[in-house]
C-alpha cells in the first residue's frame, strides 16, 4: 500500500518536482500572500511527504492516514520556513512531518502513558520548537526544563515516554541521493553535536593507521597503558613505541584538523 500509486485520491506519478530555485522563488511569494504560489509549493513537495511515511510502513497504519497527517507538518514547514537560514525546505521540513506523524502514532498508540507524562512531554515539545527559533539551534533538555520550570529528569521521563523505537539509521528522507536519518534529528545534552562528530573523525582517522600503529593507540589512551607497559606487550624498545605513536598522533591530527 506504500507503493501505490493513488494515495488519498493523489495519482503520485503525477506529483509536479520543483528545483531549489523554483521552492525559493514560491517561498519568497507565498511569504508575500500569494495563495496561488504557496499551493503550488506544497503540492510540489507532496513526494517528500510520501518519501517520509515510508519508514513507517511497519506501524500497521493506514498509508493515507499518515499521508494526510504529514502533510499537516509540510504546510506548517511553508508558512514557517525562514529565509535567511542557510538550509534547504527539505531539511528544514522533514523533521516536521516526522514531528506531526509521531504525534499522530503516539495519540492512537496502544501503550498507554499517563496523562500528566503526556501533557507535560507536549509542553516541552512546543518549548523546544519556540527555543530552537529563539536560539538558531536544537535546546538541551536543561534549557527545555529552565523554559518551563520544570525538574530536568521529569522532563527526560515525558519525552521518552512518548517516543516510539526505531532504528537510528533509518533513512526518512533522500534528496537527489543525500539522506536524512533519524540520527540527523536527534538532540541529546550529553552526547553533543560536537563530541559526535569528533568520536566519528577519530574513528576515521583511526582506519588510517597501520595495525601497529592502531594498537599502540589502542593500549595507551583506551586502556591507559604506559609506554613501558606497551613495548613489553608488542615487544619492541620504548623509543620505537614513542616513535610510532608520535607519528600516529601525528596522522590522527592530520585527518580531523
Amino acid at each position: 500500500m506504500y507503493h501505490k500509486v493513488e494515495i488519498c485520491g493523489i495519482n503520485t506519478s503525477k506529483l509536479e518536482v520543483l528545483t531549489e530555485d523554483e521552492k525559493t522563488e514560491l517561498l519568497i511569494k507565498a511569504h508575500n500572500g500569494d495563495r496561488y504560489a504557496r499551493e503550488r509549493l506544497i503540492t510540489g513537495n507532496l513526494r517528500l511527504v510520501l518519501s517520509v511515511i515510508q519508514s513507517f510502513q511497519n506501524r500497521g497504519e493506514n498509508p493515507d492516514d499518515l499521508f494526510q497527517v504529514g502533510c499537516i507538518g509540510l504546510i506548517k514547514a511553508v508558512d514557517h520556513f525562514d529565509l535567511t537560514q542557510e538550509v534547504k525546505f527539505s531539511t528544514y521540513a522533514v523533521p516536521l512531518v516526522i514531528g506531526e506523524i509521531r504525534r499522530f502514532l503516539r495519540d492512537n498508540s496502544i501503550l498507554r502513558v499517563p496523562r500528566s507524562m503526556r501533557d507535560l512531554a507536549y509542553k516541552a515539545m512546543k518549548a523546544k520548537e519556540k527555543l530552537s527559533k529563539s536560539l538558531l539551534r536544537e535546546p538541551t533538555a536543561e534549557e527545555i526544563a529552565k523554559e518551563l520550570g520544570e525538574d530536568l529528569k521529569a522532563i527526560q521521563n515525558a519525552l521518552e515516554a512518548i517516543v516510539d523505537p526505531i532504528s537510528l539509521f533509518e533513512p526518512v528522507y533522500s534528496d537527489n541521493g543525500d539522506s536524512v536519518f533519524v540520527l540527523d534529528q536527534i538532540g541529546d545534552s550529553v552526547n553533543t553535536d560536537d563530541s559526535w562528530l569528533d568520536k566519528i573523525a577519530i574513528g576515521s582517522a583511526m582506519q588510517t593507521l597501520t595495525p601497529r600503529e592502531k594498537r599502540i593507540l589502542t593500549l595507551r589512551y583506551y586502556n591507559g597503558k604506559t609506554q613501558t607497559e606497551v613495548s613489553e606487550e608488542i615487544g619492541i624498545s620504548q623509543a620505537q613505541i614513542s616513535r610510532l605513536e608520535k607519528n600516529a598522533l601525528g596522522k590522527v591530527k592530520k585527518m580531523i584538523t
